[in-house]
């Protein structure tokens, strides 16, 4: 399988890569997920690959609905390149986030000990996102979270270098994101 033809370059202008009226195709949004598979992938093309075929496998003839883009997106990066976790379950997202974080030989320090119940009781998911957040920043990655309207938290890491170009691309996919110091 080859990537798609448009290559995400997070120094470009790349809002200007569509106007206001244009409606965007299905290659279109496939150039759209790609590009955002490589950010949340960095250095690592063989998963942002697999991932991408998972995506488009889930779609089928049809494709994605524009409505589904996200959520097929979270069920093929899962506990690989992001995160989805109910509101409360302190415990998976820390699980979810050593394993995101490992990827890139970086452990976390949660402030306290993560196998303990009072710990985990006492905390609360935007709280460690928060902590994730300042702690993956030092490493020169970027914890985001996108809005879910519900009553779960998603979300996905990058490098920090790439800031910016993740706040156009999700612009352009009209995906409501934010750092992880300021969970939705």
């Amino acid at each position: 399988m080859s990537s798609p033809d448009h290559e995400f370059d997070p120094d470009d202008n790349f809002r200007q890569a569509f106007d206001d009226e244009d409606e965007m195709d299905l290659d279109d949004t496939e150039a759209l997920v790609w590009n955002l598979l490589v950010l949340i992938n960095p250095g690592d093309e063989e998963t942002a690959l697999r991932q991408f075929a998972a995506y488009r496998e889930a779609g089928g003839e049809d494709g994605i609905e524009p409505d589904q883009v996200l959520w097929t997106l979270k069920d093929a990066i899962d506990w690989t390149s992001g995160f989805h976790v109910d509101w409360k379950d302190t415990e998976s997202f820390i699980d979810c986030i050593n394993q995101l974080a490992a990827r890139y030989a970086i452990e976390i320090d949660w402030g306290g000990d993560t196998s303990d119940e009072d710990f985990l009781d006492g905390t609360d998911v935007p709280a460690l996102m928060a902590t994730a957040y300042d702690r993956l920043r030092e490493h020169g990655y970027s914890l985001w979270n996108w809005n879910t309207d519900g009553d779960a938290y998603a979300g996905w890491m990058a490098l920090s270098r790439d800031d910016e170009g993740m706040q156009q691309l999700a612009a352009v996919m009209g995906v409501e994101i934010r750092p992880g110091s300021d969970a939705f």
